[in-house]
């Protein structure tokens, strides 16, 4: 893992200083619309996360499961643009001290200009990108653009990934390696993969130093058993359907109940 002084990987390190690991919390942006999607992220870094990733919300998504699917389709019928992503990280940090890390396919990086996007996202006080749909050895112009603006680079391992591939990943990635704990879409599974636990153990292997476990994880338990060997735990449906179902509030105690899985 190469790069600069990382805003996500300070955060995850002070977690385990602090015996825990970390908890990633996902929304997306614009859900149920754009002053909520703002409240409810101040109110999940106030909760227990330790690292947000905002969503950018996407016609043609490819790995996001329903409950996500049917959020971001609700933030594009209520009017998002793409701009509506700086105004919410600008807000959001300028309420809670919690880096944030946007997640976007490449498409709408790539229709706005990747350095225009890095560095209105820079200004606004974000800490990079998660991109699920581009393989470092397709990013040049973004790890370019990165490597100016200070922004961590998040790209995705899978278990499918070959040993070489995954060396690539380790050294392309900033911040964290996100790793795939299943093949498939995201959603709340009744267990974990057991590939996540030999994953993670062959990303080490490779080279990378930090790495946070998403996909299927939706209870504390869950997290507690990512957190055996993984540095963080990645959570989106449990939040986004706590949200939708009961507002803000339920989804600040959501993520304090899922929170008490980080203790180690």
């Amino acid at each position: 893992m190469t790069g600069h002084d990382s805003q996500v990987a300070a955060a995850i390190r002070a977690a385990r200083r602090d015996r825990r690991g970390a908890l990633v919390g996902y929304l997306p942006v614009g859900f149920p619309d754009l002053e909520t999607s703002i409240d409810a992220a101040i109110a999940m870094a106030e909760s227990g996360a330790d690292v947000l990733e905002l969503g950018v919300p996407y016609s043609d998504p490819v790995m996001d499961g329903a409950v996500i699917q049917e959020a971001t389709q609700t933030a594009l019928a209520g009017g998002f643009r793409l701009h509506d992503v700086f105004e919410a990280v600008r807000r959001v940090r300028a309420a809670v001290d919690v880096p944030i890390l946007v997640m976007t396919y490449w498409n709408p990086v790539l229709q706005y200009g990747v350095e225009r996007f890095a560095r209105e996202l820079v200004e606004a006080g974000g800490a990079g990108l998660i991109t699920p749909d581009i393989t470092p050895d397709s990013a040049a112009d973004w790890i370019s653009a990165s490597e100016r603006f200070g922004l961590d680079r998040v790209f995705l391992a899978a278990p499918s990934s070959s040993d070489a591939r995954l060396r690539l990943v380790a050294e392309s990635s900033t911040g964290f390696v996100y790793t795939v704990s299943t093949m498939g879409i995201t959603g709340e599974r009744a267990q974990l993969d057991a590939a996540a636990r030999g994953l993670t153990a062959r990303l080490r292997e490779q080279g990378a130093e930090l790495a946070c476990v998403g996909i299927g994880i939706s209870t504390a338990e869950q997290v507690a058993g990512a957190l055996e060997y993984a540095d963080g735990a990645i959570v989106g449906t449990a939040f986004v359907r706590a949200l939708r179902d009961g507002g803000v509030d339920a989804l600040a105690r959501t993520v304090r109940e899922i929170a008490a899985g980080t203790a180690r």
